[in-house]
């Protein structure tokens, strides 16, 4: 069933979304044949260029890389029941430094591994700063980390457009809102002729150490243990409070980690708007690779893919950049409608009479 429910989940979300794209192509003057037949050759389009193309499996790879950090970010911190909707926010701050650090802090350091180490630092700093909000307030204020983390993800959003549109803002950059581009040694190392970044073997490496702690260590089951049950945890000697704070904190170092990464690998300066929803499209990645790490990394190529897809179906069929996400919805509901059929049962009992 593990298995069965994300499948049935992506199948069913599919033929949903075939139907929206059938009406779509009707209501834009087509028959109902001719509508048909064009879902059927969107649907062959979003497929065949991310997953049977070599340059769309690059682009693939690169969209797979922030998906993957934020997942496995994020799976830290649910496996305690701890609901970090805050991705997004860690993501941006991960940037944020990154940037602070290439630009300013570390900006005389030539030597490219030195500088990629320490915006990899900043990076996991201080997106484990931002969780740490969240993390001290559930700790010891018993606060809902749902609400914190989200709001905080808008604080992040803003800070970040108040600085490229403010004091960070490139002179030469034609009055758009960015900084000035990082210097070569803040440059990830390329392959694939300069198509593919390291990134991608970082966050391989990274599941791969996730996967290792989750299994084999004494985090992994005690986190487990507390997540599924905090009386037990708690009778067997686990401190609810600490796995709490660091959870929130690995999870949020991972995630600005992403962050770092996507400034290094990708985007070369920080801008307006460089996240597509990353760390929103992350929930939905780990609870449909049921926050395992090695399936988080095969969930997020597929939902990179599904990226790449949408944006050829917007250059050659002109549709909205909103049916991704109405997408990535129909997926969110109908895993958690799956979840709930496999896991409940329902049943009717005919009330009896009470006798007086």
């Amino acid at each position: 069933m593990n298995i069965l429910v994300p499948v049935v989940s992506i199948i069913f979300s599919l033929l949903v979304m075939g139907i929206i794209l059938l009406i779509f192509f009707q209501r834009s003057g087509m028959s109902w044949g001719q509508a048909f037949s064009e879902t059927l050759s969107a649907y062959g389009e979003m497929f065949s260029w991310p997953f049977g193309n070599v340059y769309g499996i690059y682009q693939t790879l690169l969209k797979m890389v922030p998906l993957a950090f934020v997942g496995l970010g994020l799976s830290f911190a649910y496996r305690m029941k701890i609901w970090n909707i805050g991705g997004e926010g860690q993501l941006y701050m991960g940037a944020f430094a990154a940037t602070w650090g290439a630009l300013f802090l570390f900006n005389g350091i030539e030597n490219k591994f030195l500088m990629i180490t320490l915006i990899l630092l900043m990076g996991a700093a201080f997106g484990a700063l931002w969780a740490a909000i969240p993390a001290f307030m559930k700790a010891f204020a018993k606060t809902d980390e749902i609400v914190v983390t989200l709001m905080l993800n808008y604080v992040a959003i803003f800070w970040v457009d108040y600085l490229v549109y403010g004091p960070w803002k490139d002179p030469k950059g034609y009055n758009f809102p960015l900084t000035a581009e990082y210097p070569e040694s803040a440059k990830l190392p390329t392959m694939f002729n300069g198509e593919v970044h390291v990134g991608i073997i970082m966050v391989i490496v990274l599941a791969v150490i996730l996967q290792y702690v989750y299994s084999r260590t004494s985090w992994g089951f005690n986190s487990a243990i507390a997540g599924d049950n905090q009386k037990a945890a708690k009778y067997a000697g686990i401190n609810i409070g600490f796995y709490t704070i660091v959870a929130l904190l690995v999870s949020g170092a991972i995630g600005g980690m992403g962050g770092a990464v996507q400034m290094m690998g990708i985007q070369h300066r920080l801008q307006h708007g460089f996240s597509p929803g990353y760390g929103y499209t992350a929930i939905i990645i780990a609870w449909l690779a049921k926050l395992n790490p090695l399936a988080i990394l095969l969930v997020s190529f597929l939902f990179g893919g599904l990226l790449v897809g949408n944006e050829q179906l917007q250059m050659f069929y002109r549709l909205p950049l909103a049916l991704i996400y109405i997408f990535q919805g129909l997926v969110l509901f109908s895993l958690m409608g799956g979840e709930a059929i496999f896991n409940y049962r329902i049943r009717f009992v005919k009330e009896r009479a009470v006798e007086e």
